[in-house]
């Protein structure tokens, strides 16, 4: 059993919207073990939503659809389904009733537009709406040789269409499912080398057909691994998961630094924190970047003695004459520079660690040519510095080098 999800309205096709619904719905059918096979937008125009419903009634075994069932000209849903069903809409007077004492609660005249939403496809169910003024429809579809469809149109509200899920839909969802499944997903996140450099070091996880399910995607240089299982509950389903999680492991070391929402700066405080240990960071090229990752770390104010974000060189005094000097003398590209000015900078913050970022190379993102940014980690045991060859646009180039130097402080604090 396999579902598709509709979402109608030019609101969302024209991008003046961005669909929720969608998403929404997907994690909900995930947690039954529906899997979705398709999404589709379509606009309000009557001939495409007709299409779409046949296609999708066609395809998938369940339907959800989103949007259209308002009182106006253009809310085209329950014309669609009745058309695609070949019958036509007769009038629900529970549903009529609900909506008249809606208006009647609210202390406004039910507008004679508003009639049409009492409007159903013959042969259909309504599904309560509580707080609102469109009713869902509930709909089986019979199909030659095979299983009927289901098709369930929600209004467009995501609170409206959440609660109606909740109250009617999911419950009619499980009981044709009989015994119950769940999806149940699971990332790993990864940093350090390429996308195809990654997939060359697991042994076939990725290969389409087996289980559980391990996709891979990039954001940022941040590469996750999606594990995705089915079974009776969670448990049993991560359980099933777990041979694969220890596959990743022993093929990827160290480029492993998290799991779902965490980014390498949660894993930074979480070393920090376990360790007892403090960090100070001087930002040059980043603008105060990594200081804002690390601000909305819960745990933060733990471990974050302080920092600094510099435009030149001129800052650099605050810290120690010293470093004042490197800069005078080699400039702020030089690693030795910077090696000194994240010295300077344990000692001055009295951390056990400092993170500096240097600056970019002058106009880096023009050039075809890669420039380098320096990034140094002052610690118990020294300090580390690397020259990172970047180029590209300054958007992508900031929360690359704050990656870079967060995983040359994480590696730095493990001990690698």
């Amino acid at each position: 059993m396999r579902a598709e999800i509709i979402s109608i309205g030019d609101e969302i096709t024209s991008g003046q919207r961005v669909d929720t619904n969608s998403a929404w719905l997907s994690q909900r059918l995930g947690e039954f073990g529906v899997p979705v096979a398709f999404h589709t937008t379509v606009a309000d125009h009557l001939p495409d939503n007709v299409q779409a419903f046949r296609l999708a009634c066609e395809r998938a075994d369940i339907v959800i659809a989103t949007g259209g069932l308002g009182p106006t000209a253009d809310d085209l849903t329950r014309q669609a389904v009745a058309e695609m069903a070949g019958v036509d809409l007769v009038q629900d007077e529970g549903a009529l009733e609900h909506i008249r004492a809606l208006f009647a609660r609210r202390k406004r005249e039910m507008p004679a537009s508003n009639l049409v939403q009492a409007l159903f496809p013959r042969g259909s169910r309504v599904v309560p709406n509580p707080h609102g003024s469109a009713p869902g429809i509930d709909l089986t579809l019979p199909r030659a040789g095979r299983e009927s469809a289901r098709l369930f149109c929600l209004p467009g509200v995501p609170a409206e269409m959440q609660e109606m899920w909740q109250a009617t839909v999911a419950p009619a969802v499980v009981a044709m499912l009989g015994k119950p499944r769940v999806i149940h997903h699971y990332r790993v996140k990864c940093f350090g080398v390429g996308e195809s450099d990654l997939e060359a070091m697991l042994p076939d996880l990725i290969r389409r057909g087996r289980t559980p399910t391990v996709g891979i995607t990039v954001s940022k240089a941040t590469i996750t691994l999606r594990i995705t299982a089915e079974g009776e509950s969670v448990e049993i389903a991560r359980q099933s998961m777990q041979p694969t999680i220890d596959v990743i492991h022993q093929c990827l070391g160290d480029l492993v630094f998290g799991y779902e929402e965490e980014e390498l700066q949660h894993a930074v405080v979480k070393q920090l924190q376990q360790r007892g240990q403090t960090l100070a960071v001087v930002e040059w090229g980043t603008a105060g970047l990594i200081e804002h990752w690390l601000g909305e770390c819960a745990d933060c104010a733990q471990v974050f003695q302080g920092g600094l974000v510099l435009r030149d060189a001129a800052g650099i005094s605050i810290l120690s004459s010293m470093a004042a000097e490197m800069a005078s003398m080699l400039g702020l590209h030089a690693e030795p520079t910077l090696s000194v000015v994240a010295q300077a900078a344990r000692e001055r913050f009295g951390s056990d660690y400092a993170l500096v970022i240097g600056p970019f190379p002058p106009a880096v993102h023009m050039s075809a040519e890669p420039g380098s940014v320096v990034l140094a980690v002052a610690g118990p045991g020294g300090v580390a510095t690397r020259a990172v060859p970047f180029t590209g646009h300054p958007d992508i180039l900031k929360p690359r080098a704050a990656k870079q130097a967060l995983n040359l402080l994480r590696l730095a604090i493990a001990g690698k």
